[in-house]
């Protein structure tokens, strides 16, 4: 038995399902990591793989990126943690107020499940209103609010939602109201009939790979601000992504809160609340003992290593034509994926920003949720185990791309992609 085959099997008898949760199980995503270097991984039998997952995203520097390994390794010789503020803290909230345009103050939390959770209960406060707005197919974390609607598969009429896991209680279902994505007249309707019990309308202004429709983005920020209705971007995936200021300096379109994590602690375990003072005022603990008081604590909380990788990814990511190198280079995969699937005649399409994207298998425009539902999701799994077996990582839906994947590697990842289309092309 290989090293590999003995691992997966002793993760099968600790973990339910041999996972860790963030995949299902499946021979495409059973093989265990040994090490990550600049755009590779490396399996523990020693095989190499182009890496297109990117510990879903965060790593967009690349794997052991030097400049974050020794800033990481300055901070863990000072301490690891202490619960207070600290000086790269201190220094990575100043620098998300620069870059950010609708970020006047900051917390964090230890993860991007617990931003959106905080931003919502931070709009509640400042609103006096329990609903909350979310679109159909968006994600934002694990928490009950946020697991509604992300993948029904006999979806509701809007705006009913759809719980997508058990344990979550059927309260919840009656806070939470569902719009669909880049329907910009459908969410203007629902606003101006539920404006009076909004809290938030929270939106991934990319949603997964799909790309927001000329204007809805700044539609929907015409009437929640029309209504006074904080609008809260997710911006975990795409913030520092798209560009340095996030989606919303990318679409040009400022909301009042935004959500961060990922590629803003490089790697490490972190997300950030931002927004208005006029908002996130009411994380002030000396209102403490008020109504208007948000609790929000955690040991990890504002971690000092995590800052110091933070701080460092982003003086990396400010350095001249990082952003331009980075558009150029997905911009390549991605176009080269496209042209693989006209290649070999192959019902799909590539949808997605250059950044991050993904292959869809049906011809039906992708602009919402339910357009996803018209896919092949066998064939995807297929195109999936293909790429890994010919030693090409990616996620479940999504192709990130980072600054460490060469023109070699783009060589090397698309005659893969030609080669598994071929395959797909000719086998049932």
């Amino acid at each position: 038995m290989s090293q590999l085959s003995d691992l997966v099997q002793r993760a099968a008898r600790v973990f339910p399902g041999g996972v860790l949760g963030n995949h299902r199980s499946g021979s495409d995503l059973e093989f265990v990591v040994r090490e990550g270097r600049g755009a590779y991984l490396w399996d523990a039998n020693g095989k190499r793989y182009l890496d297109y997952l990117l510990g879903s995203g965060p790593m967009l520097l690349g794997h052991a990126h030097p400049a974050v390994v020794e800033a990481v390794q300055r901070q863990v010789g000072r301490g690891s943690t202490y619960m207070l503020l600290n000086e790269p803290v201190i220094e990575l909230a100043e620098e998300i107020v620069r870059a950010v345009k609708c970020a006047e103050q900051v917390r964090f939390t230890t993860s991007g499940t617990e931003a959106t959770f905080m931003a919502l209960r931070v709009s509640r406060a400042y609103r006096g209103r329990e609903k909350i707005m979310k679109f159909e197919g968006g994600f934002h974390g694990t928490h009950d609010y946020g697991l509604m609607s992300v993948s029904p598969r006999s979806p509701k009429a809007f705006p009913a939602p759809t719980p997508d896991s058990a344990g979550i209680p059927h309260v919840i279902e009656g806070e939470v109201l569902i719009a669909p994505y880049n329907d910009l007249a459908t969410t203007e309707a629902l606003i101006a009939q539920y404006h009076h019990e909004l809290a938030a309308v929270i939106v991934e202004p990319y949603q997964r790979v799909i790309v927001p429709v000329q204007g809805f983005l700044s539609g929907l920020r015409d009437v929640t601000r029309r209504y006074d209705v904080p609008l809260i971007f997710d911006e975990i995936v795409t913030g520092f992504r798209l560009a340095y200021g996030g989606a919303q300096e990318y679409y040009g379109v400022v909301p009042d809160l935004a959500c961060f994590g990922k590629v803003v602690a490089g790697g490490f375990p972190l997300g950030a609340v931002t927004g208005a003072q006029r908002i996130m005022r009411h994380f002030d603990p000396s209102l403490e003992g008020t109504k208007d008081f948000v609790v929000q604590q955690g040991t990890l909380n504002g971690n000092p290593i995590a800052a110091a990788a933070g701080l460092a990814t982003l003086a990396e990511l400010r350095k001249p034509g990082t952003y331009e190198g980075l558009h150029r280079t997905g911009a390549r995969v991605r176009d080269g994926l496209a042209a693989a699937v006209r290649r070999h005649g192959v019902t799909a399409q590539v949808t997605g920003e250059a950044m991050v994207f993904d292959v869809v298998f049906t011809d039906r425009p992708i602009t919402d949720y339910r357009a996803t539902l018209s896919a092949d999701g066998a064939r995807l799994r297929r195109f999936n185990e293909e790429c890994l077996r010919r030693g090409l990582v990616k996620a479940v839906n999504k192709i990130y791309v980072s600054l460490a994947h060469s023109d070699a590697d783009v060589d090397e990842t698309l005659a893969i992609f030609d080669d598994v289309m071929r395959t797909l092309a000719t086998s049932p």
